[in-house]
């Protein structure tokens, strides 16, 4: 990892042989860790400890320091802290890891974690002696979710903790596994880590209350421990049954280690539920040991109990209302007082008696559900072990309330805030040289309809320039092109057949390739509009970007190109938001041009989460040409987090390069006469243009979009 740039202080420029005294160092902590030093003699104390490193290490910390405090200056004063102990332990390259591991911990954990991965320097000092064999979770985070989807079962999220655990819908891992001293043993130990988290999920390990069970002994940690252990025992065997080629690795970890205790027997059996585990540890808890394997995870009861409970009262809601569907799609609907006509039945085609299987019933007949009620079968299956009978009551009306279903991107925003639903995204620290991990929340809205005559009001008054780019754009429609020299044709190719007559005269014989073949070229590209709607755009700014869309649709209705449009704004990292005027898969309608009107100045400019997620949706349209074109009044901003200025400059910029990296081309439309001073940083020197005019952007973009795409 590349280190951030060094500081143009004087101070930190001068000869590497000459260590700073203790006097400069408290007077550069005093500045840089103001806010954080509880006295004089808290910096006096850290300058002292500072003092006897050698000149690159001082600077080495006191640019970091630099850095961190842009952040937090409590957690730049933990650095300085430890850096001096730290720096005996480890190389700068080792010690910039172990800075970044803990800015990350900050980001998604907090001050309190954050701190406390600087405190633990020489822990991280000794795991990373083991680094050429080490294996991260971004090593192993993309294979790992297309092996977790290949598994049956719900859908699990992936996310890292300092030890693994599930809460039932995300598999938590390690950030880091050097274990064995080869990448191969160490990436097995994160595959077998993610498939015994499955496994607890999958075969019924939360079907007993857990905190209960473990409450009536007198040493209840020391009884979740050997809980944990005997679970394992039974999940080893199910997943061995389950997926053969799993349970031999999960032996090959274990090594030579078999438990022989007789007690432990029924956990192999076949029909063995998390019953058997509870009372297998009554029987055992007083003579056999806990015992822990690579693999195993911990249990967190605390965690999964209202995650749990959550999903049961949902999925009960939502399985009620997919039978009522299913009723009035079969035609006959549910007499009042009639007998219930949903059933269930034990399905022979399960291949493991572990993993339960049944098939649904409509009036004693099998019945094919849907696959969104299959996957609600499958779930309710794993966390209830059976399907009760009152989930077979088809929901009556108003049993499956509007509350009830999943709430609309619009309405989690208010009151407390949850991330139930939305899309997370990186985000670059230019300081740290360094993603911040999931550290953005967005979601997609809606735009709500806006005044009808809109449309018919741009469309009248640019009438004259409407028709002329019509023109234009019906000019560069694939036309057809003349293939002469051909076998198969439409017509005679005349000079070819002069010839040949010429040859066949000269005793040659006559040529094949004599007709011609009209070829229609074909446009193969998608463009995606991401349209500025922060709150600068108000008054004719957002008049004119919305009668710039209203003119550019009806062109392209004529070019017949695939494009989409999408505005954005947001406030702060956890509110960032896009919103829907128009799909690719969705045609230029009344719809789209009541969107278009009700496109609103909303709130600030967060660019780089804006770009990452329609760069997503422009990616999943087959096509060889992508076009991300941005209109835009301004530099990337926001309301806090130090968005404003060159960090968010720094963040968009490194947006735009992994959008080029992956196919598509980005293209800047701005009214911001300081464009210059930023956006060729940004978008490259010819990758933009200014429109110095307001009244002439409806045109203009016209105009731009006829020469980027030809």
């Amino acid at each position: 990892m590349s280190s951030p740039p060094r500081s143009s202080d004087p101070r930190l420029t001068a000869a590497a042989s000459e260590s700073l005294g203790a006097a400069e160092l408290e007077a550069q902590l005093d500045e840089l860790l103001d806010a954080v030093l509880s006295s004089r003699r808290t910096a006096t104390r850290l300058a002292q400890a500072l003092a006897p490193l050698a000149r690159n290490l001082q600077d080495f910390v006191l640019r970091w320091a630099a850095v961190i405090a842009r952040t937090n200056a409590e957690m730049a004063y933990q650095f300085a802290a430890a850096a001096p102990a730290a720096l005996a332990a480890m190389d700068t390259s080792t010690a910039e890891a172990w800075i970044i591991q803990a800015m990350d911990t900050y980001d998604r954990q907090g001050l309190y974690r954050g701190s406390a991965v600087f405190k633990n320097a020489q822990e991280f000092a000794e795991l990373a002696g083991s680094q050429l064999c080490a294996v991260t979770f971004e090593d192993v985070a993309q294979v790992l979710n297309l092996f977790l989807c290949g598994l049956s079962g719900r859908r699990l999220k992936l996310d890292t903790a300092a030890r693994p655990y599930t809460d039932t819908e995300t598999i938590h891992l390690p950030a880091r596994i050097a274990i064995f001293p080869t990448k191969e043993e160490n990436f097995l130990v994160y595959k077998a880590i993610a498939t015994h988290l499955w496994a607890q999920a999958r075969f019924g390990t939360f079907n007993r209350d857990i905190a209960a069970v473990v409450a009536g002994y007198p040493d209840p940690e020391r009884a979740l421990e050997l809980f944990s252990y005997l679970e394992a025992l039974r999940l080893d065997a199910c997943i061995g049954r389950a997926l053969p080629g799993l349970g031999r690795e999960l032996r090959k970890l274990r090594g030579d280690d078999e438990e022989t205790d007789p007690r432990l027997a029924r956990l192999q059996s076949a029909d063995a539920t998390v019953d058997d585990t509870v009372a297998v540890l009554a029987e055992t808890y007083a003579s056999l040991p806990p015992r822990s394997y690579s693999y195993m995870g911990r249990l967190r009861p605390e965690l999964i109990a209202p995650v749990r409970a959550a999903r049961i009262a949902k999925e009960k809601a939502a399985f009620r209302a997919a039978l009522k569907q299913m009723l009035e799609e079969d035609g006959e609907p549910r007499a009042a007082g009639a007998e219930q006509r949903f059933s269930v039945r034990a399905s022979s085609a399960a291949e493991d008696p572990s993993a339960q299987s049944y098939d649904l019933l409509l009036d004693g007949e099998p019945v094919a559900p849907p696959p969104q009620v299959a996957g609600l079968i499958d779930s309710i299956l794993q966390d209830l072990g059976e399907i009760p009978d009152e989930y077979l009551a088809p929901a009556g009306d108003g049993g499956y309330r509007a509350e009830d279903r999943e709430p609309s991107a619009s309405d989690v925003w208010r009151g407390v805030y949850h991330e139930e639903g939305a899309y997370f995204y990186n985000e670059w620290d230019h300081g740290r040289r360094h993603y911040r991990k999931n550290w953005c929340v967005l979601r997609e809205l809606d735009v709500h309809s806006g005044r009808p005559d809109f449309v018919d009001a741009t469309l009248a008054k640019y009438a004259p320039q409407v028709a002329q780019l019509k023109r234009t754009f019906e000019l560069l429609r694939g036309e057809d092109k003349l293939l002469k020299r051909q076998k198969n044709g439409d017509d005679i190719d005349l000079d070819a057949v002069i010839e040949g007559y010429a040859d066949m005269r000269c005793g040659m014989e006559l040529p094949e390739r004599l007709l011609v073949k009209r070829h229609k070229s074909e446009r193969d590209l998608a463009v995606m509009f991401m349209v500025d709607m922060s709150g600068s755009t108000k008054g004719w700014i957002n008049d004119a970007e919305r009668e710039a869309l209203v003119m550019l649709c009806e062109a392209l209705e004529v070019l017949g190109d695939r494009y989409a449009i999408y505005g954005f704004s947001g406030m702060t990292r956890k509110r960032c938001e896009i919103f829907r005027v128009k799909r690719f898969d969705e045609p230029y309608s009344a719809a789209v041009r009541s969107r278009i009107a009700g496109i609103i100045p909303q709130d600030y400019t967060r660019m780089g989460a804006a770009i990452r997620h329609l760069a997503m949706l422009l990616n999943q349209v087959e096509a060889r040409t992508k076009l991300l074109v941005t209109l835009s009044d301004g530099k990337p901003d926001d309301y806090s987090d130090n968005y404003r200025g060159e960090y968010g400059i720094e963040d968009t910029r490194q947006a735009l390069i992994e959008a080029h990296r992956s196919g598509i081309k980005p293209f800047c439309i701005t009214i911001d006469r300081e464009a210059r001073d930023y956006l060729p940083h940004m978008y490259g020197p010819v990758n933009w243009t200014l429109v110095d005019e307001v009244a002439r952007l409806p045109l203009k973009v016209a105009d731009i979009y006829r020469r980027l795409t030809t």
